[in-house]
């Protein structure tokens, strides 16, 4: 029987038409830029590493780097100086406009500033040029021009210049503010590597988004401990064992010696496997059907290498926390791993 859409529902989509000159556009438009950072990364040259320099000797002596443009230029600036930011460069977007207002009083003579306009020519950036020379401020700018007034004017220029614009009219910015931002993603990189950044120096950066989940909790963050922490005695009996499980609530309980280290770990698994082996549970120690040599992990790992030793090793969403000694110091289940974010 045929399909029919209901009433009032969206059509479902048809399969992509080779000859639709949407598409056709859609492909020429990525070409182009693509293009475009392809043939800039045949052009970088030692521009490229004196910006580097200059910013890593600004940064290090305890400069910022201030990134400014207008328009188009001024959202890729923002994303430039984000960036930066974010991967160990200090940095932050200054409006030009409104650096003309006061906004002057945030860049030192320490600082370095990135001046962003494709023609070079930007009213509003080169008006701030002489008090920033004044100051001592150093000048990077990123310009498809390199006559231009602010290439000229600049400490070092950056040719950001691309072949056309991928936009039909040849008029908005698109290939020439993809290459910038790339360039711009190149600078930060090639200073992330100079300045050894880790990605733990990353999830500093980043400690509410799920990067930083991962590699700043640690399992001492998410482990049970304390009267939470089911744990019987290795003389206890089976029901003794699970009464300490059904108390605690975590499907399980550690065995433990009088110093407190883990001699095994029980499980409702195991008292499913018990129940089928044996008439009189009354009658057994927890110790004598107790799995032994239990999995474990140290209070100072990651949580993220907890949930790998549960998935590689088939671990049944329990593990237990001990010390190098193998003291027993916490648990911790699946579950509170996906409650802390990090699976």
């Amino acid at each position: 029987m045929k399909m029919t859409n209901s009433p009032g529902a969206p059509a479902a989509p048809s399969a992509p038409d080779e000859t639709d000159g949407t598409l056709r556009l859609a492909r020429e438009v990525l070409e182009i830029e693509a293009a475009a950072v392809r043939a800039m990364a045949t052009r970088l040259d030692g521009s490229f590493v004196a910006a580097h320099d200059l910013i890593l000797a600004v940064t290090d002596a305890g400069g910022r780097v201030v990134v400014t443009g207008m328009g188009k230029s001024g959202h890729i600036g923002n994303k430039i100086a984000a960036t930066l930011a974010s991967t160990g460069t200090p940095a932050f977007f200054m409006h030009p406009a409104e650096a003309s207002h006061g906004d002057l009083g945030m860049i030192t003579g320490a600082d370095a500033v990135i001046a962003i306009s494709y023609s070079g020519e930007s009213d509003e950036i080169l008006r701030i040029y002489p008090a920033l020379k004044r100051r001592g401020t150093r000048i990077i700018a990123l310009t498809g021009k390199p006559a231009s007034s602010m290439a000229k004017d600049a400490d070092v220029h950056l040719d950001c210049a691309v072949e056309k614009e991928a936009c039909p009219l040849e008029l908005a910015p698109t290939s020439s503010s993809t290459a910038t931002l790339a360039l711009g993603d190149a600078l930060a990189m090639a200073l992330l590597n100079s300045r050894g950044f880790t990605s733990e120096d990353f999830a500093s950066h980043h400690p509410a988004g799920a990067l930083g989940r991962r590699l700043l909790v640690h399992v001492r963050d998410v482990m049970r401990q304390g009267d939470e922490l089911p744990k019987v005695a290795a003389g206890a009996s089976l029901t003794e064992a699970i009464f300490e499980m059904s108390k605690k609530g975590m499907g399980m309980t550690a065995i433990v010696d009088h110093d407190g280290r883990i001699l095994g770990m029980f499980t409702d698994g195991d008292l499913r496997r018990t129940w089928e082996k044996h008439d009189n549970l009354k009658s057994l120690k927890v110790a004598d059907v107790m799995t032994r040599s239990p999995r474990t992990i140290g209070p100072d790992k990651l949580a993220t290498e907890a949930v790998h030793v549960m998935q590689s090793h088939h671990v049944s969403g329990r593990l237990l926390v001990t010390r190098a000694d193998g003291t027993l110091v916490g648990a911790l289940t699946f579950n509170d791993l996906l409650k802390a974010g990090v699976v």
